[in-house]
Formats: C-alpha cells, sequence, structure tokens
C-alpha cells in the first residue's frame, strides 16, 4: 500500500455530524428575520410545506442528481408570499446552524493535523444540498485547523457520488492522478464504489458518533466488495495506517 499525496473526505460522518437536527428549530430561527409575512404563516406551517417540495428533491437525488438549497429556499418561501431582512445566503446559515449546529467526528482533528506534518494534502467532496460556501463556512468553524485545498459540494457541479465527475473535478484541481489519491467515506455506495469507480483508492470509515443518532448505518456489514479498500472504526487507526506506508 502506497502513501497518497492526497487523502479527500467526506463530510457528513466522516469529518463531521449534526447532532439534534431539528429543521423546526431552524424554521423558528429563520422567522425571528422575516420582513413581510402577510398570511401570517407560522414556522410550523411553513416546515410542514417543506414536506412535497424537498420529497420531490429527493427523488432527483435518487437519479443522481442534485438540488441546490437555494432554489428549494426561494420557491418555498415566495410560494408563502414571505420576505426576509437578510439576502438568502444568510436564511441558509441560520436554518442550517439552528437545525444542528454540528460536531467533530471523534479524532479527526487529531487526523488532520497529522497529515499536515506529514505533508498529505487534503480535500473534500460532499453530497449536500446545501451551498457550497455554506459547507465551507461550516467546515472551517467547526475545524479551525484544516488545510483543505478545495471543498467540493455536489448541489454546485449538479451531480452526487458515486458519479465519477465529482472525483475527476477534484482530481483536476489537485493536478494528480488517481492512484496518488485516497478517498474517505462513511457510506459503502456512493464512497468507496464511488472512489473505486475513478480509480482512487477507498477508505470506508464507520467510527462511532459521540451522540446517540438515529442512524443505523454503523450496525451495517461493508458487505461484499470484491476490490482492495481500508476499512477502519478509529481515525487513529489511519494514523497508523499512514505512518506505516
Amino acid at each position: 500500500m502506497n502513501r497518497p499525496k492526497m487523502i479527500l473526505f467526506d463530510y457528513g460522518g466522516t469529518l463531521l455530524y449534526e447532532p439534534k437536527f431539528d429543521l423546526l428549530r431552524g424554521e423558528r430561527a429563520v422567522f425571528r428575520y422575516i420582513k413581510e409575512n402577510p398570511q401570517n404563516v407560522t414556522p410550523e406551517q411553513a416546515h410542514s410545506h417543506d414536506k412535497e417540495l424537498f420529497e420531490n428533491a429527493d427523488k432527483c437525488r435518487a437519479m443522481g442528481y442534485e438540488c441546490h438549497e437555494w432554489p428549494l429556499l426561494r420557491c418555498k418561501y415566495e410560494s408563502l408570499n414571505i420576505t426576509f431582512q437578510i439576502p438568502l445566503e444568510e436564511v441558509e446559515t441560520v436554518l442550517w446552524d439552528n437545525t444542528s449546529p454540528g460536531g467533530k467526528m471523534p479524532y479527526i482533528s487529531e487526523l488532520l493535523e497529522f497529515l499536515e506534518r506529514s505533508q498529505i494534502r487534503t480535500g473534500v467532496i460532499s453530497n449536500i444540498g446545501w451551498s457550497g460556501n455554506a459547507l465551507a463556512r461550516r467546515i472551517n468553524r467547526l475545524l479551525p485547523e484544516n488545510r483543505f485545498e478545495f471543498i467540493l459540494a455536489s448541489s454546485e457541479y449538479a451531480v452526487r457520488k458515486p458519479n465519477p465527475l465529482l472525483f475527476r473535478i477534484a482530481l483536476n484541481k489537485a493536478g494528480l492522478s488517481p492512484e496518488e489519491v485516497w478517498y474517505c467515506g462513511d457510506s459503502i455506495q456512493p464512497d468507496v464504489f464511488g472512489a473505486h469507480g475513478a480509480g482512487i483508492f477507498p477508505v470506508l470509515y464507520q467510527g462511532e458518533f459521540p451522540e446517540e443518532l438515529e442512524r443505523t448505518l454503523r450496525a451495517q456489514p461493508p458487505g461484499e466488495i470484491d476490490f482492495p479498500y481500508l476499512h477502519i472504526r478509529d481515525w487513529r487507526e489511519m494514523i497508523s495506517v499512514l505512518e506505516k506506508c
């Protein structure tokens, strides 16, 4: 196993996670910035209005395409005749930060510090509807020690992992060949099979969340993966592996 020149990371469940996720709490926070609401829509009504809109977005995502958060928010609030005192970009930030402030996966800071000392470059590719700017702000706020050269959000590129185009874009930005890069993520199809499909060595990370979340992924075995990959449950294992490369 050759030491990589660069390691790319997924976002959710890999670098960071979202404890106490509550979209209604985020909606209530957004309503503090309303300028006009002639129909007297409540946060609860606006929240329930999400259902059909975001179910359609999920259908789009199931086909491998991504929906950007801004058009969804614009459609939602303008259909309710709601306007804000702040721009849409800030509405997104208020909504996301209050839905969940985010938290760090265990030992990720130690891993990033090791990679910096070892002169192994880093970057991010995430399947996410939130804007790239919002994702970068969140990562930089919670992981200020990071040296990510780029943070790619699928929302900005219309397609989602495992589409090889996102991995190809990352390789182009890095100026590296697939054989020189590893990709770390917590999902089998988008991350492991996606990276492998692009010729990148996959790392399946299935670490424990710091708090109990309503997720079943950690209890699921990797299944049949018929190509080389690394399976770890603690970022300190990754450090040990790299030290031996």
